[in-house]
């Protein structure tokens, strides 16, 4: 399927050169939305996996369907102060500051197999950090998965060897 004519893109968005994509347009058409799932279902299937993060907040718009098609649980990798139980937190830069993602201390055991879900990849500074903290707790990063990938911002640099699988590249 192409996925591509599923997302809108939109110009000068957040700030004049910048063409957003938006997967509101994706998630909306149901049938596109669980092929979607299902492609990334297809390759997660080979890598072993435990469980499934997904960075806030449209991470859990991808991971948790995800994970569900392929009945592991799922990790919600939030903005920082929002969990309410014991968590760890991990700052990243971004464009203009600083922000900061936590997990609960209990939501990955040692060795456990994380798959990352989330619906962009772009410069990596987000995944990068969900990496570190899953490996704070033990957990072993098998793979990560996107709906869309910025190739020419070379975020795969921020993943290393791990296997990746995006469905639209720009």
């Amino acid at each position: 399927m192409d996925f591509k004519q599923y997302i809108r893109v939109i110009p000068d968005y957040p700030q004049p050169g910048i063409r957003f994509k938006d997967i509101t347009t994706l998630l909306k058409d149901g049938p596109a939305y669980k092929a979607a799932i299902e492609q990334l279902r297809d390759f997660a299937e080979t890598l072993d996996v435990d469980v499934v993060a997904g960075p806030e907040a449209r991470g859990f718009v991808v991971g948790a369907p995800l994970a569900s098609a392929m009945g592991v649980g799922f990790v919600p990798i939030r903005k920082s102060g929002k969990l309410p139980y014991d968590s760890i937190k991990a700052e990243y830069n971004l464009e203009y500051g600083k922000d900061a993602l936590a997990v609960h201390v209990d939501a990955i055991t040692p060795g456990q197999r994380v798959l990352i879900a989330d619906d962009l990849l772009a410069t990596g500074g987000t995944i990068a950090t969900t990496i570190n903290l899953i490996k704070q707790l033990g957990g072993e990063v098998v793979g990560a998965t996107f709906f869309i990938e910025l190739s020419y911002l070379d975020g795969r640099k921020q993943l290393g060897d791990i296997p990746v699988k995006s469905l639209v590249t720009y």
